[in-house]
């Protein structure tokens, strides 16, 4: 049962990924044809700053893009995970609170009725809980948690 959760999670995540890339690809296609438009329809300065502004949209698409990829690496490390005790990335940690998957910052999942917060390592409540194990708490904002299980 703990392995169909976790691999739920994952492809959820995944599915997450998928959509992000998706939407930074339409938007680079979309950046093509404009830089065609740019180059059969302009002429001088104004060309060039046309040109210029395509380019700079471009990078920061591309860097999106780098990020994505880098967290689908985290994802297939996550499929490799190992059960542990204590709370590493692939954990998933139940609170008395909520409950979290140290993975990729893809937000709130509903799976089977129940919410899970999937979280990056370097979001500040996964901060607080690498490491613990069953029975640890964590104080996040002045409020007190106790972890009821990690899988």
């Amino acid at each position: 049962m703990k392995d169909l959760e976790r691999s739920a999670l994952i492809h959820i995540c995944q599915e997450y990924l998928d959509k992000k890339v998706a939407v930074v690809r339409n938007a680079m296609n979309g950046l093509k044809e404009d830089l065609e438009n740019e180059s059969k329809s302009s002429a001088g300065d104004k060309y060039e700053t046309g040109r210029e502004m395509i380019n700079i949209e471009w990078n920061k698409l591309t860097v999106q893009l780098n990020e994505y990829d880098r967290l689908a690496q985290i994802l297939k490390r996550i499929e490799e995970h190992k059960p542990s005790r204590k709370a590493v990335l692939g954990s998933i940690v139940f609170t008395d609170a909520a409950n979290y998957f140290i993975s990729i910052p893809a937000g709130e999942i509903q799976i089977a009725g129940k919410k899970y917060y999937a979280v990056g390592v370097k979001a500040p409540v996964a901060q607080q809980l690498l490491g613990k194990e069953k029975g640890d708490q964590f104080v996040m904002n002045g409020k007190e948690f106790n972890i009821i299980e990690v899988i």
